[in-house]
């Protein structure tokens, strides 16, 4: 596994799958066309853009670069990073038949490829060592009633919308979010701040 400093964002859940095996990283997905009628999707991602940076690693077909462009439109070049996977031709195991243009998505690259396009993007391979203490974990979500235990689902909903993140968003997905933006004492005091409890 390898440790990235970056959030990485691609375009569906088999893309981030894929990474997910390789990369320790945030990995957002755009959900293909999604992300241009999904405003809280887009906050996020600005939002992990201007805190640590963000690597846009969309497939190499006319989608790909449609979602990318969209999103370069929409946050500061400064703040971006672009990953490109080459052009093979060829069909994903899963699939019956190729994409429209025949090509490989991210998701039908070897871990090489993968690791060698992240690289020329310019991605920070990062050991992380000093930001493993402040880790919020799976743990501590079910500690602070986000998970697992009754009423968690409710709880993960209103913190959804108090940060205005997406309402679809998994526990998963929301707890690699605030792994991003804040440390578990001060998810504690949003929560205190919320629901008017405290967890010490």
């Amino acid at each position: 596994m390898v440790n990235i400093k970056e959030a990485i964002v691609v375009e569906g859940r088999y893309d981030k799958n894929t990474l997910s095996q390789l990369i320790n990283a945030p990995i957002f997905q755009t959900n293909g066309f999604g992300i241009m009628k999904d405003k809280a999707l887009l906050s996020l991602l600005r939002l992990a853009a201007k805190k640590q940076g963000l690597i846009v690693f969309t497939d190499s077909d006319g989608a790909g670069f449609v979602i990318r462009n969209y999103i370069k439109g929409a946050i500061p070049e400064s703040q971006l990073k672009h990953a490109y996977i080459p052009d093979i031709f060829g069909k994903e195991k899963r699939k019956a038949s190729p994409g429209r243009e025949g090509k490989l998505g991210v998701e039908g690259m070897t871990p090489q490829i993968i690791l060698e396009s992240l690289r020329r993007a310019g991605a920070t391979f990062d050991d992380m060592s000093n930001s493993a203490p402040t880790c919020i974990t799976k743990a501590d979500f079910a500690e602070l009633g986000l998970s697992g235990g009754k009423g968690s689902s409710i709880r993960r909903r209103e913190l959804l919308k108090h940060f205005g993140f997406p309402e679809h968003m998994s526990a998963n997905a929301l707890l690699q979010a605030l792994n991003m933006l804040y440390t578990r004492a001060e998810l504690e005091e949003i929560l205190y701040n919320i629901f008017g409890e405290n967890h010490d």
